[in-house]
This record gives C-alpha cells, structure tokens and sequence, in this order.
C-alpha cells in the first residue's frame, strides 16, 4: 500500500476517531480513493492550494475538531513515515495520551541507532517518568560530529514529527506565539467552502499562512 495507507493502518486498534487529512488541493481523489477501504469513515479533508508547512496545517485540523469536540486529542502523522514495530508505535501513543488530556503538548523521539544528519533531533530535560520526559529544545539537521555527540549523548532522539494534542491546547499556544498565523487559519476555515467532508481553503486567505515557524515547545 502507500505511506498514507500504512498510516492509517497503523491506527488499527487504537480508538481514534475519522482521519483529517490536510493536503494539497491537487490530491484530493489520490487521498479520498487510497483511503476509502482504510476506515469505516470516510476522511475529512481540509485542502490547501498550496502546501504549508506543519504549524499551520495542524492549525487547521484542530479548528475542525474544536468545532465538533472542544477536548479533542488529536494524533499528527506525517504520511512519509516508516515505522516498522506497530506495537510499539501504539504503546508509545497510549502512553503519551494521559498527559496530553491533562493539557500537556507531547512529541514523540525515535531513539536513533545512529548519528544521522538527516534528521532533526529532540533534546530530552528532566524525566517526568518511564520514557517520558521534558522537551528541552528542538535541534536542526546537524553536521556529522554533532549527530555522533547527540547519539552518545544519550538525551537527543530523531524528532518524528509526530505529535499528541488536544486541539484546544495546541490552539492556545498558537494564540500565545503566532497570533497572525492563528488568525489566517480561523478566518481560512470561516471563508471555507464544504461539501460533504471536503473543506476547500481559497488562495487568497492562505497567502498569510506563508509563515517559516515551528511548533512551539511548551
């Protein structure tokens, strides 16, 4: 199957609710025919003119649920993903989701089984308990002597990409750190046109979405 395939795939047996999937507008029937056998669902899908990046696509899934659960935890997977112990990807999901109820933004490392400059990097702080810790900081792509100093370190793991919050909470922080980007998104999904579970995003409100940021650590 394709990565989007196995991603959903991945979720079986977890209780997730109906997949969001935000994408570019030019694959909207690739998404909608490669995952109408996944699920028991239909997908939701949010489709951008053009791609941005994570901040603000996540942005727009957790405006949708807000709408339709104020306390909606939501899963973000990237769809390039190879994760190849399924178990231990749900364990590692169960886990987290406790926290990220209680309000606590939570990412998940790949503990990394070499010095990789590919790769951002994750620098664990304190541990709260078993495999749970403190995010001290995000790391970019380093060179090859500082990838072998994180992976003997023992406190930097490859940053997934993959992340656990509810909806409200990831919003607040947005409000707190990129107001702008916040309220391009909020007025995207007001502006929207639906049609059964396909939100169009014209181009004219997107343009703002435009902004380099990362997620914020808190």
């Amino acid at each position: 199957g394709s990565m989007l395939q196995e991603t959903q795939r991945r979720l079986a047996g977890l209780s997730c609710g109906n997949a969001i999937v935000v994408c570019n507008a030019d694959h909207r029937f690739l998404v909608a025919d490669q995952l109408q056998h996944e699920s028991e669902q239909a997908p939701t899908i949010i489709l951008e003119p053009a791609g941005r990046n994570t901040a603000p696509a996540i942005a727009l899934a957790a405006i949708h649920s807000r709408q339709i659960d104020p306390e909606a935890l939501l899963l973000v997977l990237p769809a390039d993903h190879h994760v190849t112990d399924t178990a231990a990807f749900q364990r590692a999901v169960e886990h987290a989701s406790e926290r990220a109820m209680a309000g606590t933004l939570m990412t998940f490392g790949v503990v990394p089984s070499h010095a990789e400059t590919g790769y951002g990097y994750v620098r664990c702080g304190a541990e709260w308990e078993e495999g749970l810790f403190e995010l001290a900081e995000f790391v970019e792509k380093p060179n090859q002597e500082t990838a072998q100093h994180y992976v003997d370190s023992g406190t930097y793991f490859w940053n997934s990409g993959m992340f656990l919050l509810r909806a409200d909470r990831y919003l607040a922080e947005l409000a707190a750190h990129q107001p702008e980007m916040l309220a391009a998104c909020e007025q995207a999904m007001r502006d929207a046109h639906r049609e059964l579970k396909i939100t169009w995003l014209c181009q004219a409100q997107i343009n703002h979405l435009d902004l380099k940021r990362n997620i914020p650590a808190s």
